[in-house]
């Protein structure tokens, strides 16, 4: 029998740098749209949902022929949002599709999830991409780096530079995307793992996996990749521009 892989879009209306930009026109369609008509063209993919803490969104959704579910206004991250919502569906994988990147190609989506089913000692793959020529988006500490080992499972993420380039032409960059595959049993687990020491520390709740001692397979993305994540009114105009860019408009 063939796996069950389930797409979950967490997408909360509230956001501190841009109110409700799950419903943020572009080119004629809120931004939500975009990620869920991406995320449906997924070949790994059996089923997409929008999982909402807000009736706005909620109802967008179900406007535009799409699957969406209600769920509690009281999670702390949109892995527990997600996490609430796969437990309406029977389902062997989940992916976690990030709400607020209207640009992501499908590909990395079925790449990311193809790596999990095909690597039964992980319990989770999330992706990450080359950072070439720039040395200031190196250092940049909202920008997350990742480090992996021989066999292509993850040793660190951080906010810092990594490696630390004692011998520069060896050293290369990798950008996180932040797309993750999880098994569905170890989603229920992640939820409640405990806090860890340099989870805290870099405030990047992926770092609790492998320090609870559990592997991460990461998945490269194609050079051409480009992750547009909207955090505030000039991501908006921009994901805008490349949008008109793509489409000829």
């Amino acid at each position: 029998m063939s796996a069950k892989v389930l797409g979950v879009i967490p997408a909360r209306y509230g956001s501190s740098r841009l109110p409700g930009k799950p419903l943020k026109d572009i080119c004629g369609k809120p931004m939500i749209q975009h990620v869920y008509e991406n995320a449906c063209k997924s070949k790994v993919l059996d089923k997409v949902v929008v999982a909402t803490d807000d009736r706005r969104v909620y109802d967008s959704v179900i406007a535009f022929g799409g699957e969406a579910v209600m769920t509690s206004v009281n999670h702390p991250t949109g892995s527990d949002r997600v996490a609430e919502a796969a437990s309406n569906f029977d389902c062997d994988y989940v992916i976690n599709i990030q709400g607020d990147e209207p640009l992501v190609p499908p590909e990395i989506i079925d790449n990311i999830g193809s790596a999990l089913i095909n690597s039964p000692d992980c319990v989770m793959s999330t992706g990450s991409l080359e950072i070439t020529g720039d040395e200031e988006y190196i250092t940049n500490n909202t920008v997350v780096k990742v480090v992996s080992d021989v066999n292509g499972n993850a040793i660190y993420f951080s906010r810092s530079p990594i490696p630390y380039p004692r011998h520069a032409e060896h050293a290369r960059y990798f950008e996180h995307i932040g797309i993750y595959a999880y098994t569905h049993e170890f989603l229920n687990t992640y939820t409640k793992l405990a806090p860890t020491p340099l989870s805290e520390a870099e405030s990047l709740e992926q770092l609790k996996v492998l320090e609870h001692g559990y592997k991460i397979k990461i998945v490269p993305a194609p050079a051409q990749y480009k992750a547009v994540s909207v955090d505030t009114e000039e991501d908006l105009q921009e994901v805008i521009r490349l949008y008109k860019e793509r489409h000829g408009i």
